[in-house]
């Protein structure tokens, strides 16, 4: 059953308001919203389970901050997803900074793409490492430019840049591989 937003807000209110079956209700609702998000990032379901079990915890000590008039509440909770899957990246790796300044765009072959179905395509992008999956993702996917990329992540736009060649790079050799099998 699909809430509108006016029963979204009403869950909302009544989640701040301690309610157990508020909070269920809210977290059932947007459980496929939120876990679609986290799979982005993650390399397998569970790491993706992990980080939802984190970002719903985060979302429900900070629901009273959620203001409307500054956005909508799916919009926030995606924030909030995202930026503990970083940390959670965080935790697995160390980004290393490379300065660099122009960085080499790898040939993409289309018709190899084409042929390619996306959870193929995503189960290569887990297997990118930590830091270089996570500006895939960030740019590749959820759109952040370069400099956003490097704010959230205590990089340099160049050592961003770096990473999304690196993984368009990686991607594109897996799946010449993977077509002359």
């Amino acid at each position: 059953m699909v809430i509108t937003e006016q029963d979204l807000n009403s869950i909302i209110i009544e989640c701040c308001n301690g309610s157990r079956k508020a909070q269920e209700q809210l977290f059932r609702q947007l459980y496929g919203f939120a876990m679609a998000i986290a799979l982005r990032y993650a390399v397998d379901e569970h790491e993706a389970a992990d980080i939802l079990g984190h970002a719903f915890v985060k979302m429900f000590r900070s629901l009273r901050s959620f203001d409307a008039t500054k956005g909508n509440f799916h919009g926030w909770l995606k924030k909030i997803v995202i930026n503990e899957s970083l940390d959670h990246i965080k935790q697995r790796s160390r980004f290393t900074s490379l300065e660099l300044d122009t960085v080499e765009e790898p040939f993409v072959n289309n018709s190899i793409i084409e042929k390619t179905d996306a959870a193929e395509i995503l189960q290569l992008v887990r297997q990118l490492p930590p830091a270089t999956h996570a500006v895939f993702v960030l740019y590749a996917i959820d759109g952040y430019s370069h400099k956003e990329i490097a704010s959230q992540l205590n990089i340099s736009e160049g050592t961003s840049k770096w990473h999304l060649s690196e993984a368009r790079r990686i991607i594109q050799q897996k799946l010449m591989a993977i077509r002359t099998q």
